[in-house]
């Protein structure tokens, strides 16, 4: 391809590295040259572009290139691939009758995506508790159109260990629902071996699990070390739950503090992904800014003031890097914490599939 994924990869190990961080010039120069190369290689960025009279010449700063909405993967084929030479396609979320977003890719883009991952997950999840670590997948093993489940399926290759499991299931009609049996097995097994376990899945498939140990009088105390990642939505599933309120069910229910619970964000249209702190303050690898824009006036907003998200993620290598969700945020420093979607979008979340 005409612009060098080696660029991209060297840049994300030296962002990672203490003793030789990458900064905000090589960012800046990264991702015009990668807007320069998506604006001629994808074909409707190319027009949204022209009409908004936005070239080379005119963009001089990351936060100026022109932002894709999410919305529009749906619509359009948002990529620079050939339709001959694309491997692998992810699919949004969503609720019944909806068209999902489509995200495609192939060899070279997917092998960036795993790159921005695991070094990021990796810094978040096993913070205190080195991998190979036995983990507990909340969805399915096999839903070749989810990004999410690929995420895990990589996490299980790279930090799983071998007796790590995936207890979720694709209904028919491609909805998901979890074998509780099946998840408390393991979860026994790891109580009664004294052994760390990391449990991963939607925020809906833990308050499905939840809901059920409390209408069955049951309570479990994981092993010191372990570890739970929650991310994606509840509408249309089951009642929503406030993070803070997932955290104190963990605690209630599977004795893991709330401090090791992390909450992930991402979505089929980015390659990389977000992770929030103690604070619930949601943090990109450095090659992904994240920006809070005012609706009204299209200005970022100032700290603490609120705003739709924009995404710029260089590992977007094959589609386009700057993407503007339906997400409503807070600008938190050089993070964001996340509020919602907005009023008009419609809902999503990986908990959400086709179907549902």
């Amino acid at each position: 391809m005409a612009f060098s994924s080696s660029e991209v990869r060297s840049f994300m190990s030296r962002s990672l590295a203490a003793e030789n961080p990458a900064g905000e010039e090589e960012f800046n120069r990264l991702a015009l040259a990668l807007f320069v190369w998506q604006r001629e290689a994808v074909p409707i960025y190319r027009e949204l572009c022209e009409r908004r009279n936005a070239g080379p010449e005119s963009i001089r700063d990351w936060r100026q290139i022109p932002t894709f909405p999410t919305s529009a993967f749906k619509a359009f084929e948002v990529s620079s691939i050939p339709a001959g030479e694309r491997t692998r396609v992810f699919h949004s979320s969503g609720t019944t009758g909806q068209m999902p977003s489509r995200h495609f890719h192939h060899a070279e883009s997917l092998s960036v995506y795993e790159a921005s991952l695991l070094p990021w997950f990796q810094r978040h999840f096993f913070a205190a508790q080195p991998a190979p670590m036995k983990l507990l997948f909340l969805t399915p093993e096999a839903a070749p159109h989810s990004s999410l489940v690929h995420m895990f399926t990589t996490v299980r290759r790279h930090f799983g260990a071998p007796d790590s499991a995936f207890t979720g299931r694709a209904e028919a009609g491609g909805a998901w629902s979890l074998d509780l049996e099946q998840t408390l097995a393991v979860v026994r097994e790891a109580v009664g071996e004294n052994r760390p376990l990391g449990l991963l899945g939607t925020a809906f498939s833990f308050v499905q699990l939840l809901d059920h140990l409390q209408s069955a009088g049951k309570r479990f105390a994981l092993p010191g070390g372990s570890r739970v990642m929650e991310t994606g939505g509840y509408k249309g599933r089951t009642r929503t739950v406030s993070k803070a309120q997932l955290r104190q069910m963990l605690a209630r229910f599977m004795g893991v503090p709330s401090r090791q619970v992390l909450a992930e964000y991402g979505m089929s249209e980015l390659s990389s992904q977000a992770y929030d702190n103690a604070a619930g303050v949601f943090h990109f690898p450095p090659w992904a800014r994240p920006c809070v824009i005012s609706p009204e006036t299209g200005a970022e907003s100032g700290e603490g003031e609120t705003g739709l998200l924009r995404v710029f993620d260089l590992a977007n290598i094959a589609s386009v890097m700057a993407v503007q969700t339906e997400d409503v945020a807070v600008r938190r420093g050089d993070g964001f914490e996340l509020l919602g979607r907005a009023a008009s979008a419609e809902p999503r979340g990986c908990s959400l599939l086709p179907g549902n």
